[in-house]
């Protein structure tokens, strides 16, 4: 999104995913708090699933801008040994 475009690149895992409530949350490898992520700011055909290797920017949620969400999210690294659906099928 323009709100992210230049913006740093950050890394994290998948934590968590719900593809039925359409978000989820990624693990930085900073170490700082599970960060938010929707599904619209997912880029790629695998739907996430916890332990996949992901990059990500950050934007902050309006309308008090007091919280941030992941965007351009990336799937690097597919967990191994987990079945990965596709968002078509």
């Amino acid at each position: 999104t323009a709100r992210a475009s230049a913006g740093p690149i950050f890394k994290g895992v998948c934590k968590q995913f719900s593809r039925s409530q359409g978000h989820g949350f990624i693990t930085p490898e900073n170490g700082t708090e599970d960060i938010f992520v929707h599904v619209s700011d997912i880029e790629g055909e695998y739907v996430p699933v916890e332990g996949d290797e992901v990059t990500y920017k950050v934007c902050p949620i309006p309308p008090k801008n007091q919280k941030f969400q992941a965007v351009e999210v990336v799937l690097t690294n597919l967990a191994p040994h987990t079945k990965h659906e596709t968002w078509s099928g």
